[in-house]
């Protein structure tokens, strides 16, 4: 399949509504990607997820992981949102502000805006997250154990308190009374634990979210008004397709939308729609967390990738699983990202290779696949591996004629098995290592 090509340069002058979204597992390098591209944006809003992962940006201000805040916030000028689709952990988000604010970084209520509708991730959904993770033993889903999943089910449930109630908080007293009344039938008569009090997490509420009141705002509103005045806006997604609550490999996904489609309506604006979805997809493949992995390398040689890549999580620290690049993964994700560019990170990290693995189809019970599958036929999936050659070390290249001829060639196949066109390729963490392809 040829990549579609398009007339125009999708970051061109006119407005624009742009997401940037992982193609794969996640951990593809959005933050990197974010924080070149915010250069060309006004806002940025996360609009799902919470700080169950993490974006690592380098950039001439230092080394910073993000958890919760949008990657914008390491551009000055730039206005960051988190959106009413996020679940928000205060105490988290007060650590990772005090660090930001170390390194030199400001975070005031000019450029970080709450959304009044995102829903506080409490302890007790951390409690939760751990305590089931323990029962599943074996079994376990590979959580970060920083409560997403129980925060989510809590938000469908209507039992949260979101951003907005800080700003009465004591008129919420009773409110959050009854839903842990609910909640302990399920930590202390499910699970064994000892109870959840009241007053415990009113204390957490009022040390580590009533600091957060003054950047709470309407953003919907915020929104509109700087769309209807011309200016830019990214949005910045966690995780990627293959971790998308609905289209990723359920049920080891995340418990959120993270496609492209989902971030007008998490980001608090359902009324506008994209006009751009710049995928993310690095140039081999990796995975934190538990499921199937199709393409995934073992022993020295995954240990040599893992080690050349840093593949270690942003938000947990856990070794991440590795594999050469995966058509059947990618072509499957950048669809459903609605792709209308590709930037392929960590080029790099394949210059020691002499062959590249790429996988180029699966096997099922001993038959040809080649579009990807869900459920157990997944689980019995075994990669067909094709190898193309080796290119050298391109981290000093900055256009493309610097490129190898390898490596043009094995971008270009990237690009013809994924079906998108490549535009941006990073070749080092540094904010300037990268090329633009067209």
């Amino acid at each position: 399949m040829p990549p579609r090509r398009y007339t125009t340069d999708s970051l061109g002058d006119k407005k624009m509504l742009t997401a940037i979204v992982g193609v794969n597992w996640g951990d593809e390098g959005k933050g990197r990607m974010v924080d070149l591209l915010s250069e060309r944006y006004d806002v940025v809003v996360r609009y799902q997820g919470g700080n169950n992962a993490g974006h690592t940006v380098v950039n001439d201000k230092g080394k910073f992981i993000l958890n919760l805040m949008p990657s914008g916030i390491l551009r000055d000028g730039t206005v960051n949102v988190l959106g009413p689709g996020m679940v928000v952990d205060v105490e988290h988000l007060c650590a990772e502000a005090a660090r930001l604010r170390e390194g030199g970084i400001a975070v005031t209520p000019e450029n970080l805006k709450i959304s009044d509708k995102a829903t506080i991730c409490m302890p007790y959904h951390k409690l939760l997250d751990g305590l089931e993770e323990d029962r599943l033993a074996g079994k376990k889903f590979g959580s970060t154990r920083r409560g997403i999943a129980p925060v989510y089910a809590d938000k469908y449930m209507k039992k949260t308190l979101r951003m907005g109630d800080l700003l009465d908080l004591e008129a919420h007293a009773e409110h959050l009374a009854d839903i842990v009344e609910w909640k302990n039938l399920t930590v202390e008569k499910g699970y064994g634990h000892e109870p959840i009090r009241t007053e415990d997490v009113m204390a957490w509420l009022r040390e580590f979210g009533l600091p957060w009141a003054d950047f709470v705002c309407d953003t919907t509103r915020y929104l509109n008004e700087v769309i209807g005045q011309g200016k830019n806006v990214l949005f910045e997604a966690q995780l990627g397709a293959l971790r998308d609550i609905d289209f990723g490999i359920f049920p080891y996904t995340s418990s959120s939308s993270s496609i492209a489609a989902y971030a007008p309506v998490g980001a608090g604006i359902p009324g506008h729609k994209l006009d751009g979805s710049i995928g993310i997809m690095k140039a081999y493949s990796s995975c934190v967390g538990e499921g199937p992995f199709t393409c995934e390398f073992f022993g020295e040689e995954a240990h040599a990738l893992r080690e050349a890549g840093g593949e270690y999580g942003a938000a947990t620290g856990r070794p991440r699983r590795v594999g050469g690049f995966d058509v059947v993964a990618s072509r499957y994700g950048a669809m459903m990202q609605g792709a209308t560019e590709i930037a392929l990170t960590k080029l790099d990290v394949l210059s020691g290779m002499e062959k590249v693995p790429v996988c180029t189809a699966y096997e099922i019970d001993g038959q040809r696949v080649d579009d990807f599958p869900t459920g157990a036929r997944l689980d019995r999936a075994r990669p067909i591996y094709e190898y193309l050659p080796g290119f050298g070390d391109v981290s000093g290249c900055r256009k493309k004629e610097d490129l190898p001829q390898a490596a043009l060639e094995y971008i270009a196949y990237l690009e013809r098995a994924v079906g998108c066109p490549i535009k941006y390729v990073s070749v080092g963490a540094e904010r300037d290592a990268y090329i633009e392809m067209f």
